[in-house]
C-alpha cells in the first residue's frame, strides 16, 4: 500500500519547481535519458507551460502521455498533439503511445490524474485494470464513453505506471478528494485504488 504525502494549496508555479526538482536529480543520477509520463487534461497544461520554462536538460528528457484518444495529433482531444507543442521546441522527446515501436520505458515520474468515477490514465472502471496485466500499453473502449469525449482511448497499463521511481498527482475539488483519499484507504476498489494497493513507491499528492 502507498504512502501518501499530501501537499495542500500548491499553486502552478510550486508544482512546475517540484516537478523541475525530481527531474533536475534524476538527470544528475545518470548519464542517459530520463523518461516521464504526464496526463492531458485541462488541469496540467499551465504546469507544463511553467515546467517548459525551467532550465533542465531538455533534450535529455523524454515524455509520455499516460494515455490518448485515439484520434489524430492535430485533433483537439489528442494528448499528444498538445504535449508535442509544449516540449518538443524546448529539446524534449515526445513519444505516441500508439507507435508501433512504442515500449515503455523505467519512469523517474508518473503524474496522473484522476476523475471523479475513479480513473486512471483511460483505466476506467469498466475496463477492470489488473495489476498484473501483462500488457504495458492497452487499446480499450470505456463504457460508457464520457460524453465530452467519446473516442476509443490507448493507456499505460497499471504495471507500465508502477514501473517508475515516483508518482504524482494534481487532485482539485473536493469530491474527487474524497475519492482519492478513501482509495488510499484502503476503502474501495476502482482503478485509482487498485493502482495505490500495489504501489511500493511514496506518492505525493497535490490537494
Amino acid at each position: 500500500m502507498a504512502k501518501v504525502h499530501y501537499v495542500e494549496q500548491a499553486d502552478d508555479t510550486a508544482i512546475a519547481a517540484w516537478i523541475a526538482q525530481r527531474l533536475s536529480a534524476a538527470l544528475a543520477q545518470v548519464g542517459g535519458p530520463v523518461a516521464i509520463s504526464i496526463p492531458g487534461g485541462s488541469t496540467p497544461f499551465p504546469i507544463y507551460e511553467l515546467l517548459a520554462q525551467m532550465p533542465l536538460d531538455w533534450k535529455r528528457l523524454q515524455v509520455w502521455p499516460g494515455d490518448d484518444r485515439i484520434v489524430d495529433e492535430d485533433h483537439p482531444a489528442s494528448n499528444t498533439g498538445k504535449i508535442r507543442a509544449v516540449f518538443e521546441p524546448v529539446g524534449a522527446t515526445v513519444t505516441a503511445l500508439g507507435d508501433s515501436e512504442a515500449v515503455p520505458p523505467y519512469f523517474a515520474l508518473v503524474w496522473l490524474g484522476m476523475g471523479a468515477d475513479g480513473h486512471i490514465a483511460s483505466l476506467f472502471p469498466s475496463t477492470d485494470p489488473q495489476v498484473n496485466d501483462p500488457k504495458m500499453i492497452r487499446r480499450l473502449t470505456p463504457a460508457p464513453l464520457p460524453p465530452e469525449a467519446p473516442f476509443d482511448r490507448i493507456t499505460l497499463t497499471i504495471p507500465a505506471l508502477l514501473n517508475s521511481d515516483a508518482l504524482m498527482f494534481v487532485i482539485r475539488g473536493a469530491d474527487k478528494l474524497a475519492v482519492f483519499t478513501a482509495a488510499a484507504a484502503g476503502d474501495h476498489d476502482l482503478p485509482i485504488a487498485r493502482l495505490l494497493h500495489a504501489t511500493p513507491q511514496d506518492v505525493t499528492c497535490f490537494a
